[in-house]
């Protein structure tokens, strides 16, 4: 392929001496016409434009031949030599600048030409890298928006350049983006910078999915940008739901042993006090009919005692089967919901599910053990896409809002079918369960690891259709958080 730089060079050179041709005749035309008035000594003057535009135009080789001819046809009109001398000087001058600002120019260009190969070759290379790219100055704008991004968000890099990058965020981190970044400006506290996360972003029909975040700071001397690399977690969903299901198989195998074992050691560790209890029984009912009514009494307290020894070995055996131990830490509500939400709500934007977050601003940390609370919600989302699997309408909302008590209320709705009136009364006993495959197992430790946690647990009906789950946790109020 042709090098336009070397296409260039001799149209210029082409065009310097034209101009050099030209200008002279012109100046000796001028010369020719004033007559003598203008002066013998003038002669060479009027040739100093055609050296003036013939260096600049070609450079050095059409600049020399101005000052040529010019001297030439000076001379014939008539200079003396003071004048071609001066002449000379004063255009090599010129011819030696015209020459200097030529050199100038192409290094300018190929500067320019470099810059601009290079700048193409990254825009080629952000626009097949699979990640999507946006870049925001410190005033939270968007300055750069990549193909990939295009193709997540639905929007195009005209429609959101120059617009405040909360446009992608669902709320509540809608509203209270331009806060995180008067934060980070005022505090240097990093809260995802340099350091990654799992957060929700919202399309342009207002859905959300989840997504893993990265951002770098640049600094400039123009100021402060914000590089954010999104990577969509839902395009996973073939390899995630088949890791889901292995797990799902594997849980229910380690479900079913655990539940053996248990049994084994229940019926193991009943058997002695139930004997017990039916040997004091018997022994006390003879003693009654024979009139023996203290030894009566004491059999019968033996047989309580047995009893209450019974039940604390089924309580032990199902603390250790919920593991009722847990880590409690201050923990960031909207963070956990996210987290779980990023896992379980894979698949559901490919069965048409719509999924809204809202989130009060009001609601941040609570004193919870992070991995058990995820699994609650995990649960409860899991449960919703199986309930609306058949329904017309698929909307699931997400909620967290303050409660009385200093406690915080989540909640996820569904418009599934709802809960039939003779489910709901014994929907939180064990093995009772709706799904054709379901082992009723995993609402009764929700509730266990909800009230583990000093909160309740229970359904409601969503209006319109559907169900609603709600649980609640201690709020750790700012005093608090200060201690």
């Amino acid at each position: 392929m042709s090098n336009p730089s070397f296409l260039e060079q001799p149209r210029r050179l082409w065009l310097g001496l034209l101009a050099a041709g030209v200008g002279v005749g012109l100046g000796a035309s001028v010369k020719a016409l004033a007559g003598p008035g203008l002066g013998e000594a003038s002669t060479p003057l009027l040739m100093i434009p055609a050296v003036v535009l013939a260096s600049a135009l070609g450079g050095f080789l059409p600049g020399l031949l101005a000052v040529l001819l010019g001297a030439v046809a000076a001379w014939g009109l008539g200079a003396d030599l003071a004048a071609l001398t001066l002449f000379a000087l004063v255009a090599a001058s010129i011819v030696a600048g015209g020459e200097l600002f030529q050199r100038a120019r192409r290094r300018a260009e190929g500067v320019n030409r470099d810059l601009a190969e290079r700048e193409a070759h990254v825009q080629s290379i952000l626009d097949t890298i699979p990640d999507a790219l946006v870049i925001i100055g410190e005033d939270g704008l968007i300055r750069s928006f990549s193909t990939a991004a295009e193709r997540l968000f639905s929007w195009t890099s005209a429609e959101v350049l120059g617009r405040n990058v909360s446009m992608l965020m669902p709320q509540p981190h809608k509203d209270a983006h331009d806060g995180y970044l008067e934060h980070y400006y005022r505090t240097g506290e990093r809260r995802i910078i340099g350091l990654g996360r799992i957060v929700v972003g919202a399309r342009r029909d207002g859905t959300t999915f989840p997504m893993e975040l990265a951002v770098g700071e640049i600094r400039t001397e123009t100021g402060r940008f914000f590089t954010g690399f999104i990577r969509d977690l839902t395009e996973r969903q073939s390899t995630e739901a088949r890791l889901q299901e292995l797990q799902g198989e594997l849980i229910h195998v380690s479900r079913l042993t655990a539940m053996g074992e248990m049994a084994s050691a229940l019926a193991h560790e009943i058997n002695q006090p139930l004997g017990a209890i039916a040997n004091y029984l018997k022994g006390s009912s003879r003693l009654l009919a024979s009139g023996g009514l203290e030894k009566a009494r004491v059999g019968l307290d033996k047989a309580a005692e047995q009893a209450l020894r019974a039940g604390d070995i089924i309580r032990r055996l199902r603390e250790f089967a919920a593991r009722g131990e847990s880590e409690r830490r201050v923990e960031s509500l909207p963070r956990i919901v996210e987290e779980a939400a990023a896992l379980g709500l894979v698949g559901a934007r490919e069965q048409g599910v719509i999924v809204r977050f809202q989130f009060d601003p009001a609601v941040d940390v609570v004193l919870a053990d992070r991995v058990q609370i995820q699994q609650v919600v995990l649960n409860l989302l899991r449960n919703a896409l199986e309930a609306m699997e058949d329904s017309a309408r698929k909307d699931l909302t997400v909620r967290i809002d303050p409660a009385p008590d200093d406690m915080a209320l989540v909640s996820v709705a569904d418009t599934g079918p709802g809960i039939a009136p003779e489910v709901e009364a014994k929907l939180f006993q064990p093995f009772i369960t709706t799904k054709a495959a379901g082992m009723g197992v995993g609402l009764s430790i929700c509730r266990t690891i909800v009230e583990a946690h000093g909160g309740k647990l229970w359904p409601e009906q969503t209006p319109g259709g559907g169900a609603t789950f709600r649980f609640t946790l201690r709020a750790v109020t700012d005093g608090e958080l200060d201690e």
